[in-house]
This record gives structure tokens, sequence and C-alpha cells, in this order.
């Protein structure tokens, strides 16, 4: 009696770890083409300071060639 109910826990167990792989979670994000919906980069805003644009040109002008 006490092993059959061993298995039987066990079998429960054993069920429960593999439903828990099937979970989805529900805080997906959708997309849409051509829109960036993600946190705003903050590159971008380095980009618009003209020091640093120079530099980029410097260091990439060696790339042209490729």
């Amino acid at each position: 009696m006490m092993a059959r109910r061993c298995v039987l826990a066990a079998g429960a167990l054993a069920l429960a770890v593999a439903l828990s792989g099937c979970y989805e979670s529900s805080d997906v994000t959708r997309f849409e083409p051509g829109q960036y919906k993600g946190a705003d980069d903050p590159l971008l805003a380095k980009l618009e300071d003209p020091e640093f644009r120079a530099q980029l040109d410097a260091r990439f002008d060696g790339q042209r060639d490729r």
C-alpha cells in the first residue's frame, strides 16, 4: 500500500513537472512590421552630438574601401 502511494506521488510530481514546460508567459509583446516598439535607444541621442559623429566618421574612414 505504501509503495503504491509513493509511485502515485512520483507520477503526479513527474506530470506536474512535464506540464510546467508547457507554460507560456502572458506578457508577450506583439510587433508590427516597420514600427519599433521597444525601449528608447540611448545611442540615438549620442548620434545627435556633432563631436561624437566626427569621431565615428574618423574611425570609419579607414574602412570605406572595403
